[in-house]
């Protein structure tokens, strides 16, 4: 496989910005709901130093990129203490949802600026020149969309997980807790075999394609 050290430099430029705030966006929002764990902590900001997981954040997305496995890495969650919210369904459900539509944030907004720049490209015939900031932008995008609808998969300890516990209880919860301890296994097996999340993040591609590329 060709190694490029720009790609993988361009691609972990884009990661670490999209799980910064990603992260952030959770802080913020539950300090905004009452607990103000996370703010303490430093945790409101797009710093990436604040967020990276020295092993989720930087060795595994160098394997995968290195290796041709594929991107997937992780950030240090973000502590929050559901005991400090004024509305403790409502209030977890919002902040869970904030980081995934953190990035969806991303994906209009560097996919616009992506748009814009490859008609400011064609307009004025620039080609290499504007191929490093298209792959970024590109990049951006693609990762934010990935971030996104993965963390919205319902598996612990994904974001999904933490909105559907709140309709479970009993014996429901209790299974459903039990079986998430080997749910990213489960996950990552049924995408090994069957592609799995190539199925799931495959419309979501083509409608960037269709409102960004075309």
């Amino acid at each position: 496989m060709h190694f490029d050290p720009a790609q993988v430099f361009f691609d972990m430029i884009a990661f670490l910005f999209a799980i910064s705030l990603h992260e952030a966006a959770h802080a913020w929002t539950a300090n905004r709901c009452g607990d103000p764990t996370a703010k303490m902590l430093g945790r409101i900001t797009l710093n990436p130093l604040r967020h990276i997981d020295p092993f989720g954040s930087i060795i595994i997305p160098l394997i995968g990129m290195i290796s041709g496995i594929g991107f997937i890495g992780w950030a240090k969650p973000t502590p929050v203490d559901p005991r400090n919210f004024r509305r403790p369904m409502a209030d977890d459900i919002l902040v869970t949802l904030a980081g995934p539509a953190s990035n969806i944030f991303l994906v209009i907004v560097f996919g616009l600026i992506l748009k814009v720049t490859i008609l400011f490209a064609k307009t004025h015939q620039i080609n290499a020149s504007a191929a490093p900031v298209l792959y970024l932008l590109f990049t951006a995008v693609s990762i934010n969309v990935i971030l996104a609808i993965f963390n919205l998969i319902p598996v612990p300890p994904l974001d999904g997980s933490h909105v559907i516990r709140h309709f479970l209880s009993g014996p429901a919860l209790a299974t459903y807790d039990r079986v998430g301890t080997y749910g990213l296994m489960l996950l990552f097996f049924l995408n090994w075999q069957f592609n799995f999340l190539g199925f799931i993040f495959r419309p979501a591609y083509a409608l960037v394609d269709r409102v960004f590329l075309s």
